[in-house]
This record gives structure tokens, C-alpha cells and sequence, in this order.
């Protein structure tokens, strides 16, 4: 009986010495986690400000948009999973070229599915599917004003705190206005990030594209700082980062530039 008694205090002493908020740390930190994986299962809804500068020739257009990001996972069965992801950007745009004046409203959307295993293949984890473009027609120098499409993939490992893969797509129009230019465009976004038992998370990235008609690159380098906080039960994600454009497309933004998050989460359980 005294042995038991002894046995109990020893792991009351145990416990105690765990800080209160341990357990919420470490769930926490999954759950920072799982914002590194594009196709995790969990509702996020990420509202995602940029701003660049010096686009045109004298380099005096400013951009600034304001990308709504819902991504919704939807079981498919025991096995597979399609993860929507909608990118709906809201643009302010001023002199991108002499004598643009400014402009602003809804851009071009883009919308993915990706299918995905429920479970990773040997550690890793990836998806694959269709992207489209669905042009705005709010003005003509914000919309492309063509309808795209193309397939899209992402693959990557998650350990230890590290997420590292890649996602990306390629998307050709197929209609549109026949006096804008056609599309053909690649996008590239490898990533490395590590998120710390306190839910901190420290990303680096590029956001490529290349255009095959025009042979050109643009190459932003982003380096990003997040935080997953609670307002109440709500968990969300606070992130800043500071941009570099490594290569510019012709008369596009150049130097450096700015990005700011606010990403709401809603477990799903799966």
C-alpha cells in the first residue's frame, strides 16, 4: 500500500513539473504546422495583403492586393481527400505604366482541387488536379480577361517541426478576348519552413512564374514570420514578411516589398 502511495506521489511530482501550458503549446504547434502544408486537412481562411512597387519603365506603379484564400478540405472516402484552394484578389493599382492613372477591383481568380490520400505515401504528402483561371473583366489593367486552365501538384515531408516541398502549375487560355494576349504561364512555389514548440513559424519561398510567350521570369523571394495566437477558442495565424525580387518580369515590380497575413483556422479533425 505504501509502495502505491509512493508510486502516485512520484507521478503527481512529475506532472506538476510539466508547465500548465504545455499540452496547449504542443497542439498548438501541430496546428501552426499543418498551415506549412497546402493540402492539410483544416479549414483556413487567409486574408493576405502584398504590396510592390516601382513597376514601369521609370519605375513609379504601385500594386497593392488584398488576396482572399479560402482553402476547404472535402473528404472523398476513407482513402482520398479534395482540398479546394480559391485564390480572389482585390486590387489597388496606381501608374504601373505612364499615364495608367489608377485603378482597382476584383482580379483574375484562381481556383485548385487537389486529390489527395487521406494518408502519406511513405512519409510524404501530396495531391494532384486541375487549376483554372476565371478572369474579373473588372478593368483592363487588372482582368487578363481570358479563361485558363491547367493541372496543378504539390508534394511534401513533414518532420520534426520542418515542412519541405513544392507546389505547383501551369495554365494555357483557351477563351477570352481575342485582342488580349494568350496565356502560357508557369507557376513555381518550392518552401522550407520550421515551426518552434511554441508555435512560431519561420518560412522561406519564391513565388515564380515564367512566361513561356514572352521567355520571362519573375522571381520573388519571400521570408515570413508567423505566429498562431487564440482569440478565445479561435485560433488564427498573425504573419509578416518582407519580399525581394530577385527577377523582374519586363516593367514589373522590382526592389523590395511587403506582406502581411491574418489566416482564420477551423480544425476539422480529420
Amino acid at each position: 500500500m505504501l509502495m502505491k502511495k509512493l508510486h502516485a506521489f512520484a507521478l503527481l511530482l512529475v506532472i506538476s513539473s510539466i508547465p500548465l501550458n504545455a499540452l496547449a503549446q504542443s497542439s498548438d504547434s501541430d496546428l501552426a504546422q499543418q498551415l506549412s502544408n497546402p493540402i492539410a486537412s483544416l479549414i483556413s481562411l487567409p486574408f493576405q495583403f502584398n504590396f510592390d512597387e516601382r513597376f514601369g519603365p521609370e519605375d513609379d506603379g504601385t500594386k497593392n492586393v488584398l488576396n482572399i484564400q479560402p482553402v476547404i478540405p472535402v473528404p472523398l472516402n476513407e482513402d482520398w481527400n479534395m482540398i479546394s484552394r480559391t485564390i480572389v484578389p482585390l486590387v489597388w493599382q496606381d501608374e504601373l505604366f505612364p499615364g495608367a492613372g489608377d485603378q482597382h477591383g476584383v482580379g483574375d481568380i484562381t481556383q485548385s482541387l487537389f486529390f489527395s490520400p487521406a494518408l502519406p505515401t511513405n512519409g510524404v504528402i501530396w495531391g494532384v488536379g486541375p487549376v483554372a483561371l476565371i478572369p474579373s473583366y473588372s478593368d483592363p489593367l487588372i482582368s487578363s480577361e481570358k479563361w485558363g486552365a491547367g493541372p496543378t501538384a504539390v508534394v511534401l515531408t513533414q518532420r520534426d517541426g520542418w515542412t519541405v516541398g513544392a507546389l505547383a502549375n501551369h495554365i494555357w487560355s483557351f477563351a477570352g478576348e481575342e485582342d488580349r494576349n494568350d496565356i502560357n504561364s508557369t507557376f513555381l512555389q518550392p518552401f522550407l519552413s520550421y515551426t518552434t514548440p511554441d508555435a512560431w513559424t519561420f518560412t522561406l519561398n519564391t513565388e515564380s512564374t515564367y512566361n513561356w510567350n514572352t521567355e520571362d521570369w519573375g522571381v520573388p523571394i519571400n521570408m515570413q514570420v508567423s505566429k498562431l495566437v487564440k482569440f478565445g477558442e479561435q485560433p488564427v495565424s498573425l504573419a509578416a514578411a518582407a519580399r525581394y525580387w530577385a527577377n523582374s518580369t519586363t516593367n514589373g515590380a522590382e526592389g523590395w516589398a511587403f506582406r502581411a497575413s491574418v489566416t482564420f483556422l477551423f480544425p476539422t479533425g480529420g
